[in-house]
């Protein structure tokens, strides 16, 4: 049998793509089985997945690291490999657990996404900042991190500085938010419930949610995925309410199209269509199991991936007042949360 030679041809222009891949896939696959490694011979209170972050952040800085022939790759494990092992966990959880989580936290999601935004958007004014970064700055914080920086900066035409700066507030104290969350939740010994929707409100960016709740443990990583996949649901409503006003406020349009089009995640689908199959006994508790393990492994590949792709020199170039409100913004939801959270018994009503 000869081989078809516009197929060969197509195959041949099609590999050097994924050999773009490669160099990155494979550093991130090799931090996270030394993670994984070096997690098995620690105390349980040392998660694998703090290992992975924090060996990233250091092999990050060594020479070579942040080298062109790494980025795609590490982007790719970052973005899809993190996506695909939140879908996976859809198999873990039914329709009932879902609905048992994240309906009695959606008026809390709500509320906390209200007072961030206008507490960010407060904030930023007492310090000058200018309005589009402002915007950019208070979405990232409420919503759902960097997807939502880059989600909103064309509904607002903000200029390539302004999501440069509200992407790197957001992983500074993002990453800062990954390793002390869990050390605060075992000071306090917080249940499961109320790590998870702790972390699931007041992290930023999904890959850090992640990172720090599946830390804390396997509940509350449950609680978190739930809570943080409502508020990324709730980016594209919000995102035709910002362009609604930002048009009536300045006269200016940005391309809502294209804002829209990042906005809704489609691993929320995914991930809700493996649930649905597991409520229906499609998919039995071995599969599950299964499915389990694959979507853990991409998980700690990515969270190695996202450590090894911060950038300390682009961090510093941060101006200091759009520094000040992230951090204002951090201490604010983070600490607020908190005790609202142990106050107020918000995860009393949370099945895990």
């Amino acid at each position: 049998m000869t081989a078809d030679p516009q197929r060969v041809g197509d195959i041949g222009r099609r590999l050097p793509a994924w050999r773009l891949f490669l160099p990155g896939l494979l550093l991130a696959v090799a931090v996270a089985a030394n993670a994984r490694l070096i997690g098995a011979n620690l105390p349980p209170v040392i998660s694998e997945v703090t290992i992975a972050v924090v060996l990233g952040l250091l092999l990050g800085r060594l020479p070579g690291v942040d080298s062109a022939s790494l980025r795609p790759g590490l982007r790719f494990a970052a973005e899809r490999c993190l996506r695909l092992g939140i879908v996976l966990l859809g198999a873990r959880l039914s329709v009932e657990q879902v609905a048992g989580i994240g309906l009695p936290a959606a008026a809390v999601i709500a509320i906390t996404m209200a007072v961030v935004l206008a507490l960010v958007l407060g904030l930023s004014r007492i310090a000058s900042v200018e309005p589009p970064l402002a915007v950019l700055l208070a979405v990232g914080a409420a919503v759902c991190g960097n997807s939502a920086v880059i989600a909103t900066a064309p509904v607002i035409g903000a200029r390539p500085r302004d999501v440069a700066y509200g992407v790197a507030t957001v992983t500074l104290f993002g990453t800062v938010a990954v390793l002390a969350y869990p050390f605060i939740g075992h000071l306090l010994a917080m249940s499961d419930a109320r790590f998870g929707l702790w972390s699931g409100i007041a992290i930023n960016d999904t890959s850090q949610v992640v990172a720090a709740s599946s830390a804390y443990s396997a509940g509350a990583f449950e609680v978190a995925t739930v809570v943080k996949l409502i508020r990324n649901a709730l980016m594209a409503p919000l995102l035709l309410a910002i362009a609604w006003i930002w048009i009536r406020r300045t006269g200016e349009a940005g391309d809502t199209r294209a804002g829209l089009r990042r906005a809704f995640p489609l691993f929320i689908l995914g991930f809700l269509a493996l649930s649905g199959l597991r409520s229906i006994g499609a998919i039995g508790p071995e599969v599950a199991a299964l499915l389990e393990v694959a979507a853990r492994a991409l998980i700690l590949v990515a969270l190695a991936a996202v450590g090894l792709s911060v950038r300390f020199g682009e961090l510093r170039s941060i101006g200091w007042r759009p520094l000040l409100v992230g951090l204002g913004a951090a201490v604010a939801v983070g600490a607020g949360t908190l005790v609202a959270i142990l106050g107020l018994g918000l995860a009393d009503g949370l099945r895990v």
